[in-house]
């Protein structure tokens, strides 16, 4: 008898770790779907596809997928289409690289002085909240319509993010780390090598995901302003001949570069933070 109630006892009380355990494993997104990210462009896809082949898609207003992908090879035949995409990943390049020195460094300043924040801080919220298109005419006035307006609107562009998100990293470091620094003497240089840097990394890798996607957001408006080569250039010519196919195919473009450079960003974000444990994971 004693045997039996002492296993009645012990199933009575596991049963409620057990229902427990089911919650706990409902609560998060589950398991990773493997190629997850892939399904909704081949939904995207297919629902174009199936579009275009029964009629509802008129190929005036929405060319096929099989004329795009005709029209892609006619223009790498012709040579436009990489000479056009060799020049837009040069000014995103540009303006990516200098928007991500000038945004960490502004970072850097303000977030570890209050004489920087103070200084720096307010001109960078009021530039965030002025929209990119409002400024291009002072920016043509100033720099006319070459290169450098071009890539200068793709830097103001990108420093943005990255400023936010690197000074949020920066001031969302615990204070006991900063305590524990000086107690044990570190110098600034190694408070910055081992404190800061480390801390404001997530939050630079953060702000990194949006600059790479900003920088083709700016690059799809200065490109279609008094522009000569570029994506938007040919985008922009086929529009005046009413040619929707190479506009579909600037998109495409846009489109793909943009889920690349993401990608590429959030696996370096994985690797350089695998200790972290996340509900992603």
């Amino acid at each position: 008898m004693v045997a039996t109630v002492g296993t009645r006892t012990d199933s009575t009380s596991s049963a409620p770790a057990r229902s427990s355990l089911r919650t706990r494993r409902r609560l998060g997104p589950g398991r990773p779907i493997r190629f997850g990210p892939t399904i909704g462009p081949l939904l995207l896809l297919t629902v174009w596809t199936a579009g275009s082949a029964t009629g509802l898609l008129d190929e005036r207003v929405l060319s096929a997928p099989w004329t795009v992908v005709t029209t892609t090879g006619e223009l790498i035949e012709s040579g436009r289409l990489q000479a056009n995409l060799l020049t837009s990943v040069q000014r995103v390049a540009l303006g990516l690289g200098f928007g991500v020195v000038l945004g960490t460094a502004l970072a850097l300043v303000s977030g570890l002085s209050r004489w920087g924040e103070a200084v720096i801080d307010g001109p960078v919220q009021i530039k965030r909240a002025i929209p990119a298109l409002a400024l291009m005419p002072l920016l043509i006035l100033w720099l006319g319509i070459g290169e450098v307006m071009k890539v200068s609107t793709i830097t103001l562009g990108v420093f943005v993010p990255i400023y936010i998100h690197t000074h949020n990293g920066l001031r969302g470091i615990d204070s006991r780390y900063v305590e524990l620094a000086e107690t044990v003497r570190l110098s600034r240089r190694a408070f910055i090598r081992r404190v800061v840097l480390p801390g404001a990394l997530p939050g630079f890798l953060l702000g990194m995901r949006f600059a790479v996607t900003t920088g083709w957001l700016f690059l799809v408006v200065v490109e279609q302003i008094n522009s000569t080569s570029g994506i938007g250039y040919m985008m922009e010519l086929a529009r005046t001949y009413g040619q929707t196919d190479i506009i579909i195919v600037g998109l495409v473009l846009y489109g793909l570069l943009g889920l690349l450079s993401d990608g590429a960003v959030r696996l370096i974000e994985r690797r350089a933070l695998s200790w972290r444990r996340t509900l992603a994971d």
